[in-house]
């Protein structure tokens, strides 16, 4: 038989390594994907290619039995297993059938009202990529013993990883097994499990059915999309034919109270419940396809059957081709009249996450004596190729009926028509029974076209009790239930779990570094954002790291009153602010969201101020905004399905220009008026305000902020936020990374320790700030921001976006950017000892001026190139 991957291995260049099974268990196929060309077809999990029930079911059970073995059966009681929506959720249900001993539960893309989040994750390459953890027993996760994760395909281990870092901060555990049908990681991923395992110091195995690696040329991304362009039409869907016969419903007659899948839990109770009714379900369908007969097709309009399609080109399909398995997909029709018997072949059709009740079922029918394959519909959108060297022969499109949370969109049936079935069982739960199934385009009219029979079962969709203990989190607006919770230390940032929230993905391991010059160029000629790349972190000399500290130690009250009189200011504020939106004045703290990253450290100061001073838990998180591109839509979405965004504060270091303040309230007025969401408000709360550009602040002064004098060392380790197309998708938190490698060097905690050790001796005097702040006018005046332009054109820059006024500014200039001159106000040495050691070390001359409504002001160099020059003539360089 012909290898089913060949089509794609001979026009990409794609390559399978490995033994001698993988050929027969995985095919290829062209996803229609921004992120991967490529998709391995599985021939024995049955979502995309229809097998036989004992087959996929098999596979399953026996690396269950594998996984009991390793761990032994008293750890294996001890053990839950987690599956993956939507490939892998019936194959984690039959691993944990293996083990015999354990619940299981797999992640979701459908969120249920007043059923608390257990967690969040990201699938980073798939076309849909956020998962919930909702399980109907809050404890399910929380137990000490082994974590067994089971998904289909074991890859980059990007899946794993980021299901292993959010559960382990909430529930660290001392085992973890990952178990595959393949293990197909790649020579450069082979360490990472292993080196992950020793950072959060708890053992991690691997089980797989094969093993193997996908060889990739060079350009094969942009190959496979040329490739998806030229068949997408040719390779079209099959016509419907009308005139079908209309699909006939079966009465189950589903347990109540058992769960129709692992969506909220399924227990080892549930399983042998499940044992019991099986034989019964199954009869009732064997029944319902005794009772129902059909025209045979070519009928008298002379259309043709379903196994006689024409095909590309116009050519007509083959009557014999292959199944699934690989079998003809005979040309035997029933005529008028005829009964189906043992010998019919029967299609039982699961429905998306839906996929363990149906193989279950298809596999007592196949014990009952029928011709039985199994698979699913899905969401992940594949090419169809009518050819024996490629593994999704057909596709049928159709619309979501399930009321999804990210929106309508199309759905998928792959090798269903023209594989020879007789009849088709669809099984779906009772979410997903709507208009938009029984519609003329809908799935239940694309099967009746191409198949003589189709029966339709219903099970319940299992509703979870609500106890007055589970915790219920609001309804969230469209897309924002299916996004991740947030990061937290220690798998991604050195602060604690508890300081701060990152509502970012994580991008570790992209390389994403480009040099400050080659980035510089990039920027002014237009040929790329800066947000689209990062900077090499500086690694800052001994004579700089000892400037650090003495600038902390001389500045640590001072910042610590400004931390005080700013948060102070939020809490006597926050009944006005829930005021103005009509909110209750009453009642919660404020919800603090600090700006990545300059205002993290900010808002973890501020939250302990709160809980030092009064007892308050604040919820702090961390989210992206970047200038000319506003703030990450996907975080304030998430914001708004658990917190009131009335509540909302937004956090930054300090003010400049004002550049910062103007993009997050238009981005937020955009945001309402597109959401229909309201309640943001998008006055921001800085520790030093010397533009004059918000209400909000610790103080007008422009002083030296510690944390401004260093990178991510000072920022709990993480990358300055990450905004860039092909990493970063629409339904994507905007990303960043977590430089775990600079832990010998990091300082984020001894800088939060530093000032919060003299919040005691300030709490007096910010009292007395507080109370002044309250009673004056604080209407912002821009005086930042008129200076900004007047510099801008006294020194021929005519671009305000190169000049950066203040301190924070003027070391950011230093740090990342390609700095032409530094204007510092004159008097201000105490606060300029750092800045004049970067200026030397990068032979940038410091000007000191008069008037000045800054401490200093940093001028990146205008139209840089490479071979630009300073203001003294000589080559601009980078030490």
């Amino acid at each position: 038989m012909v290898w089913t991957g060949t089509w794609v291995a001979e026009r990409l260049g794609v390559e399978l390594i490995g033994g001698e099974e993988l050929p027969a268990l995985l095919g290829l196929a062209l996803r229609r994907n921004p992120k991967r060309a490529h998709l391995l077809v599985s021939s024995v999990l049955g979502k995309h290619v229809p097998q036989r029930p004992s087959v996929v079911y098999g596979s399953g059970l026996g690396l269950g039995v594998r996984v009991r073995e390793l761990l032994g059966d008293e750890e294996a009681a001890r053990s839950v297993v987690l599956g993956y929506a939507e490939t892998a959720t019936a194959l984690g249900h039959a691993v944990a059938d293996g083990l015999g001993l354990a619940p299981y539960l797999h992640s979701t893309r459908r969120p249920v009202a007043g059923v608390a989040r257990a967690g969040g994750f990201e699938e980073s390459h798939s076309h849909a990529t956020s998962h919930l953890l909702l399980p109907e027993d809050p404890k399910l996760l929380a137990g000490g013993g082994p974590l067994v994760l089971v998904d289909d395909e074991f890859s980059t281990g990007n899946t794993v990883l980021n299901t292993i870092r959010d559960l382990h901060a909430r529930y660290p555990r001392e085992r973890y097994v990952v178990v595959a049908l393949v293990d197909m990681r790649s020579g450069a991923d082979l360490g990472r499990l292993d080196a992950f395992a020793e950072e959060i110091g708890a053992r991690v195995d691997l089980i797989s059915a094969a093993a193997g690696t996908v060889r990739l040329p060079e350009g094969v991304l942009e190959k496979g999309r040329e490739l998806v362009a030229e068949h997408e039409t040719a390779h079209a869907a099959p016509a419907a034919v009308d005139g079908t016969p209309a699909p006939v419903r079966v009465a189950l007659g589903w347990p109540e109270g058992l769960p129709d899948g692992g969506r909220h839990g399924f227990t080892p109770e549930h399983r042998e419940h499940l044992e019991e009714v099986l034989p019964a379900l199954a009869a009732r369908i064997a029944e319902a396809l005794h009772e129902t007969g059909t025209e045979t097709r070519p009928g008298a309009d002379g259309r043709p059957a379903a196994g006689e399609r024409p095909g590309a080109g116009g050519r007509p399909g083959s009557g014999e081709r292959p199944g699934g398995d690989g079998r003809p997909g005979g040309d035997r029709r029933l005529g008028t009249g005829e009964r189906p018997g043992i010998g019919d072949r029967v299609l039982v059709l699961g429905f998306e996450e839906l996929m363990y009740a149906p193989l279950r079922l298809a596999g007592a029918l196949e014990d009952a004596g029928h011709d039985v394959r199994y698979s699913t519909t899905t969401r992940s959108p594949v090419l169809a190729v009518d050819d024996p060297g490629y593994a999704i022969r057909t596709r049928l499109v159709f619309p979501a009926h399930d009321d999804p949370a990210d929106g309508p969109g199309e759905r998928y049936a792959y090798n269903v028509a023209g594989a020879g079935f007789d009849t088709v069982v669809l099984v779906v739960d009772s979410a997903a029974d709507t208009p938009e199934l029984h519609a003329p385009d809908g799935l239940l009219a694309q099967l009746s076209a191409h198949v003589p029979r189709v029966v339709l079962a219903v099970v319940p969709a299992y509703e979870p009790a609500v106890t007055s203990s589970t915790p219920t989190v609001s309804e969230a607006p469209e897309r924002s239930s299916m996004l991740p919770e947030p990061l937290r230390g220690p798998a991604f940032s050195s602060y604690a779990p508890e300081e701060v929230g990152w509502l970012l993905q994580d991008l570790s391991g992209v390389e994403l570094e480009a040099p400050t010059e080659e980035r510089e160029e990039a920027i002014q000629s237009g040929g790329a954002h800066y947000a689209e790349s990062l900077p090499v972190e500086y690694q800052p000399s001994a004579r700089y790291q000892e400037l650090f500290h003495s600038a902390l130690d001389s500045s640590a009250a001072r910042m610590a009153r400004a931390v005080g009189t700013v948060t102070e200011t939020v809490l006597a504020e926050l009944p006005l602010r829930r005021g103005r939106h009509g909110r209750d004045p009453q009642g919660r703290g404020p919800v603090l969201v600090s700006l990545a990253r300059a205002g993290t450290p900010v808002g973890v100061l501020m939250r302990r101020w709160a809980k030092a001073r009064h007892g308050l838990d604040l919820p702090h998180y961390a989210v992206s905004i970047v200038r000319g591109r506003g703030i990450d839509a996907n975080a304030l979405r998430w914001l708004a399905a658990h917190h009131d965004p009335a509540d909302v504060v937004f956090v930054d270091g300090w003010t400049g220009k004002g550049a910062i303040t103007r993009e997050l309230a238009d981005a937020i007025k955009e945001f309402e008026a597109a959401e229909g969401i309201s309640g943001f408000d998008p006055e921001i709360a800085v520790l030093a305000d010397p533009g004059s550009c918000v209400r909000t602040y610790g103080t007008r002064e422009d002083f030296l902020i510690p944390s401004a004098c260093l990178n991510s060392t000072v920022s709990g380790l993480i990358s300055r936020t990450v905004l860039r197309s092909d990493l970063v998708g629409p339904n994507d938190f905007h990303g960043a990374k977590f430089y775990r490698e600079l832990a010998g060097s990091d300082v984020s905690g001894a800088f939060l320790d530093a000032v919060a050790a003299r919040f005691d001796e300030v709490t007096e005097t910010v009292d007395v700030d507080v109370k002044e702040l309250l009673a004056a006018d604080r209407t912002p005046t821009w005086e930042g921001w008129a200076a900004v332009e007047r510099i801008s054109e006294e020194y021929g820059i005519h671009d305000v976006n190169l000049v950066k006024p203040g301190v924070g500014e003027t070391t950011r200039v230093l740090l990342r950017r390609v700095p032409w001159k530094i204007l510092a106000k004159r008097g201000a040495d105490a606060d300029l000892a750092h800045v004049r050691l970067l200026a030397e070390q990068r032979g940038v001359p410091v000007e000191f001026v008069d008037e000045l409504p800054y401490t200093c002001v940093g001028l990146i160099h205008p139209q840089y190139t490479r071979g630009a020059t300073g203001a003294d003539g000589k080559a601009v360089v980078s030490q």
